[in-house]
This record gives C-alpha cells, structure tokens and sequence, in this order.
C-alpha cells in the first residue's frame, strides 16, 4: 500500500493561486454580492420553507415559536485548497420578509469539490433577532445549535434546542445534514 504524497506538499504559489481563483469565482456566482433579485429569492424562500413543513414535521415548534427566521435557499461551496461558500436569503417575521442577506465563508486547508445545500436560522428570542439585525455582518459560531436528523430520520429538536437563542437546520438534497456546521459564514444585509 502507497501512499498518496500530494496531499502532504507544502502549499505552493501555484496552489495558493488556483484555491484564490476558485474562492473568487464561486463569490462571483449568481447574483453579484450586494444586488438581488427580490422576486426570484422570495420564490426560492417560500419553497425551502414550505419544503421544510412538509417533510420535517418535527420542526413545527421553531417555525412556531421563533421570532424570525432568515432563510438561505441554496449556498455554494467549492474550494481547492483555498474554498469559499456564498449564497442570499431573506430575513422573514411572522412569514413577510423584512430584509435581504449575503451568506459568505472563506475557507483554509485540504480540500477539493463543491457542493450545495441550503440552511435556516431560527432566532427564538427578540435579544437574538435584534442583535442579528443591528450587527454590520453577524457571523456564525460555534455556539450554535443545530436540529439534526436521529436515527436516520427527523430531526433532533430537544427541549434544551428550543431554549437555544439561534437554531440551524442545514439540509441538501439528501434531506437534513448531520455534522454540519456554519462556524464561520458571515451574513451581511444586501438591498434589492
């Protein structure tokens, strides 16, 4: 048995350039950071919320009792060393959207591919909410909670979750996305 010894090169000029490109296009995919299509985001919004009440029943209590909700319908990831994620949402109260967001991360180290998935943020104080809102571009911690899926299946939204000020549910294709974090990802408000 060999072992592959690309991975463990020092990084080089030329990695460091072909992972900058790669960050720089996928920032530069869609819609320019800053400019939205209000209409069509608000399409794609509505379909992941309704997406989400229908196959995840067990998320009714955080649609329920939160106090807003900012969607991100499809964030895109791909990275080649150097990696990125973007993608734009809207921030929703009592199910009307109040404000647009960016979401971004850079990201280091080995890594090859892309993927897509989208996320929601449930904030379920007004603390919680209001500090999202005030912040020049609020970015996502560790200490986040997420609602996973258990047992293969639903989603993990326990009575300690429900207390947490701002719950993740991320989720792709494959349904909810066990293990996934948002640590890093910076949401700034865009306007339409």
């Amino acid at each position: 048995m060999t072992q592959d010894t690309r991975l463990s090169r020092p990084l080089s000029r030329r990695g460091l350039l072909v992972g900058g490109a790669a960050a720089s296009l996928l920032a530069a995919c869609g819609n320019p950071v800053g400019s939205v299509n209000a209409e069509r985001l608000d399409a794609r919004v509505d379909a992941t919320r309704d997406y989400l009440r229908q196959n995840h029943e067990e998320l009714t209590p955080l649609f329920q009792n939160a106090q807003g909700i900012l969607y991100m319908p499809l964030m895109t990831e791909a990275g080649f060393m150097l990696g990125g994620s973007f993608g734009q949402g809207a921030l929703r109260i009592n199910d009307a959207t109040v404000d647009y967001y960016s979401a971004t991360r850079v990201s280091a180290g080995l890594q090859i591919g892309a993927q897509q998935y989208a996320h929601v943020l449930f904030f379920m104080t007004p603390q919680a909410l209001a500090d999202f809102r005030a912040g020049e571009g609020w970015a996502g911690s560790a200490d986040l909670r997420y609602a996973t899926p258990e047992n293969g299946g639903s989603a993990g939204v326990q009575t300690t979750t429900m207390f947490s000020p701002v719950i993740a549910v991320v989720f792709g294709q494959a349904g909810l996305i066990a293990g996934a974090s948002l640590s890093g990802v910076r949401y700034q408000r865009i306007i339409p």
